[in-house]
Formats: C-alpha cells, sequence, structure tokens
C-alpha cells in the first residue's frame, strides 16, 4: 500500500518568499537630483546619475553606454534652464519611448536670466536663467515635487509612500537649512568673488553677496587685466572668500590669494553621489569649511 506525506500548505507557501515589485529605475541627469530621487524613491526606486561630481555640468560627453543605461529606465530627470542640453541626445539614442522624462526646473524662479538678445558676445550665458539652481536649499524641496510627481505617475501603486517620504524631506531640508543659516550668520552680509557663476542661488541663499567673478563672462578664461581689477576689488572691499569649482584651473584664484590673502574655498557645485544624503551631506561640508574658516 502506498503511503502519501501531506504537508500543510502554511509550509509549502513558507518555502516562498514574497515576489517584490522590480524598482522604479530612474537617470538622474546630476548626482543633487540623483541624491533627491532616492531620498523620495528610497526602496521603490534604483537611480543612477550621468554627470559626475568633479566634471563640469556644461559639458558631459554623450555616451553609448548612457543610451544603453537609459533605454532601461522609467524617468528622466533634467536639470533644465539649458544647463544640460545633452541629456537630450542621451534620451534620443536611448530610443526608449516609454521614457517618462522630467525637467526638474518646473516651479523654480530662475535668477541672472537676461534680457534683449542674447549672444556669444556675452559668454556662456543661459536665455532662461542660471542653471544652477540646487545649490539654494529650498529649491530642492521643489526638485522633490516634480521628482515624487513623477514616481506616482510611473508608480501610482507607491503614492503614498512617495508622499510620506516628500513631507520627511521638507521637513529636514527646512530643519538643516536654519541650522545652516545660524552657523553662516558672522558672514552674513559679507561680499565674495567666485570662479564662475554657479553660486548665485547659494550665495543668495545665505545672504551674501557676489562682488565679482574670475571668469570676466561666464565660460571665458580670466585676462590679466581683469584679474588686476579684482585685485583692487577685493582689497577695497575686504573679501576674505573666494569659492572656486574643482574642475576650474587654480591659477587665477591662487594668483589673487597671494596678491590678496583672500582664501580659497574649493567645491564641487554637485554632491559627490546619489545616495538619499549626499545632497544635504554636501552643504553641511560646504558649510562646515566657511563656517571654521
Amino acid at each position: 500500500m502506498k503511503r502519501y506525506l501531506i504537508v500543510p500548505l502554511t509550509t509549502v507557501l513558507a518555502g516562498f518568499a514574497p515576489l517584490r515589485a522590480a524598482p522604479v529605475k530612474i537617470a538622474a541627469a546630476l548626482p543633487d537630483i540623483g541624491s533627491i530621487a532616492s531620498y523620495i524613491g528610497g526602496d521603490k526606486v534604483e537611480v543612477f546619475s550621468i554627470g559626475k561630481s568633479n566634471s563640469n555640468p556644461h559639458a558631459v560627453e554623450v555616451l553609448p553606454s548612457y543610451m544603453i543605461k537609459v533605454s532601461r529606465a522609467a524617468i528622466y530627470l533634467k536639470v533644465g534652464l539649458a544647463l544640460d542640453q545633452w541629456s537630450d541626445a542621451i534620451i534620443d539614442g536611448s530610443r526608449n519611448g516609454k521614457l517618462l522624462t522630467v525637467d526638474c526646473s518646473n516651479g523654480i524662479t530662475a535668477l541672472q536670466k537676461p534680457t534683449g538678445k542674447v549672444d556669444a558676445s556675452m559668454g556662456d550665458i543661459h536665455p532662461e536663467g542660471n542653471p544652477h539652481y540646487w545649490l539654494d536649499p529650498a529649491n530642492g524641496a521643489i526638485i522633490a515635487n516634480n521628482v515624487a510627481a513623477a514616481l506616482k505617475k510611473a508608480d501610482p501603486a507607491n503614492s503614498q509612500y512617495y508622499d510620506k517620504n516628500l513631507a520627511g524631506f521638507k521637513e529636514e531640508s527646512a530643519g538643516r537649512m536654519a541650522g545652516w543659516k545660524a552657523r553662516l550668520l558672522k558672514v552674513s552680509g559679507q561680499k565674495v568673488i567666485t570662479y564662475h557663476s554657479s553660486w548665485i542661488y547659494f550665495t543668495s541663499a545665505f545672504n551674501l553677496a557676489i562682488a565679482g567673478t574670475v571668469e570676466p563672462l561666464p565660460g571665458i578664461p580670466p585676462t590679466a587685466k581683469h584679474l588686476a581689477e579684482l585685485v583692487e576689488i577685493i582689497k577695497r572691499d575686504g573679501i576674505s572668500i573666494l569659492l572656486q569649482e574643482s574642475y576650474f584651473p587654480d591659477d587665477a584664484p591662487k594668483f589673487l590669494a597671494r596678491q590678496t590673502g583672500v582664501k580659497i574655498f574649493k567645491f564641487s557645485p554637485s554632491c559627490a553621489d546619489v545616495k538619499p544624503d549626499s545632497y544635504f551631506r554636501h552643504f553641511e561640508e560646504i558649510v562646515a569649511q566657511i563656517e571654521g574658516r
């Protein structure tokens, strides 16, 4: 006589792990936007960045490998304001007809928006305004709104999860901003020099005034005459801070430091990676260095 082993259904089911939905794949033009997306998306997303923190975001090389990665993504997060026109070539090359493309500058009040005709004689001017808006923490909340809206469209089943993370991001951002402003009160109202025009949103957020730039026009290398004029400005106004992007040459800032004693603070305008805390950690590093100057 055959014998049969009766196994409870609960025992059979225990041997199988529950199926988990695949993460929403997000391509971000820059690490800052990617970091915010990681915060909002949590464990429901997989994020990668095209641009890197140590490279000029205006000039990202369009590589076939980027197109392949974007071909597998559900969402592409653009900077907008004509900064990342290279994103369009990557998106087109990906041939991803289902890709949801999001302009993260939607809702941003652009600074330094030129009036009248814009031409090459003005340097690397952006007709829609300065595109480095992520360097004001308040604009991080606007980026987060755009990211959350995209995620809810791509993955409506987890809308409440994304809304909860969005609220958490805004609360943390407001708290951190209050602390950063308090720590930089001693430099509030001071004039600074910047290398490129990357820092206008940061200086506006922390009540600093840009008295001059190492580049006479955006993207144009400094001349000896222009550097001499900056020396006079720094000495006249007692300027002690020069903000330099990490990917620009050191010669001119070091010359200004020798001539005037101005202190060089060399930062990347972008955070290091797309980890959820990277966007906030970037501001913390900048504030800590200026605070301890």
